[in-house]
């Protein structure tokens, strides 16, 4: 372990890894199989290669407490495989790395290659298919790069201070293990970026519910078609879509975050001027954001997402 750790501590000197201070020599595989500790090294090492939110491993919030291995982000093979072997990357995982500053492990993802995928299944877990997959849509429609295997181990693995995986997952099959879960991390910082400006106006939050995230495009088609449904090309199937509340005293309702004695759309409107202040100090992260009633099943709740142009619409 302890010439593990000091790769660890080399290889991100090597990379100029910002955010992390001290890695623990003690690095938890939390995915099924307990792929070598190695991985979370490499994970550690390519974190600051290309891609990444704002100048910290951490995010532009300081919140983050994961980041995804991608394909798509340039890393340098040759110093990986000889640090650490040829096989490093291959597993698709969960990796814990715990950080003396930190009060959460900060994890390291290796994504299920959205190839893996056949027909509508992966594995035993049903997802359907994405527009793209149909030739409905192209660009900000495409497939996404993978699936993050979600156990019933590792489902508590912290995103962000306030999230975690079993937030985003999407809300059928819930018997069926492992499932298969879409995010972003724009996302997860842009939500944590809402919550820092709520609080600056005034708001507590110790709770922003997630009352949608990921969905698949099976678990979505459900609700298309219904009068105040779901859209056919729904940004929850990408993973960069959330729905939210803040729920601080755990009723599964909105509060009363704007202190008239009632709980209604105004209570959302908070929240959508904290997104409106986000995405004016963060254009990367704009999106869209909408407005969204009571009804018998649920309470008014705000949209939120990081599509990359910005939409708005509901009215209260």
């Amino acid at each position: 372990m302890k010439s593990v750790g000091r790769r660890i501590r080399g290889t991100v000197r090597a990379f100029g890894l910002v955010g992390v201070s001290s890695v623990a020599l003690a690095a938890t595989p939390t995915n099924p199989g307990g792929a070598s500790v190695r991985a979370t090294a490499v994970a550690t090492a390519t974190a600051r290669s290309g891609g990444l939110i704002g100048d910290s491993l951490l995010g532009r919030s300081g919140k983050l407490r994961f980041r995804f291995l991608l394909p798509a982000r340039p890393l340098d093979i040759s110093t990986l495989e000889r640090l650490f072997g040829d096989s490093v990357t291959r597993p698709p995982g969960v990796y814990a790395v715990r950080d003396s500053a930190m009060s959460k492990p900060f994890s390291f993802i290796s994504l299920v290659p959205f190839s893996t995928k056949a027909g509508g299944l992966l594995g035993g877990y049903r997802v359907g298919f994405w527009p793209a997959e149909k030739r409905v849509r192209t660009g900000a429609y495409g497939n996404p790069d993978g699936f993050i295997t979600v156990t019933a181990d590792n489902q508590d693995t912290y995103v962000s201070d306030h999230f975690r995986l079993r937030d985003f997952l999407s809300h059928d099959q819930l018997d069926v293990w492992p499932k298969y879960l879409v995010l972003r991390e724009e996302l997860i910082d842009k939500l944590e970026l809402v919550i820092d400006e709520l609080e600056r106006g005034g708001v507590a939050v110790s709770h922003l519910a997630v009352m949608s995230g990921f969905r698949t495009p099976e678990y979505n088609a459900k609700g298309v078609g219904r009068r105040g449904g779901r859209a056919k090309d729904s940004r929850h199937q990408f993973g960069d879509a959330a729905d939210v509340f803040v729920d601080n005293d755990g009723d599964g309702r909105m509060d009363d975050i704007n202190h008239d004695g009632r709980v209604d759309t105004r209570d959302v409107r908070v929240i959508i001027g904290a997104v409106e202040r986000v995405e004016a100090r963060h254009p990367d992260l704009v999106g869209g954001a909408g407005l969204y009633r009571a009804t018998r099943a649920h309470g008014p709740f705000a949209h939120v997402d990081v599509r990359g142009t910005r939409a708005r619409w509901g009215r209260g």
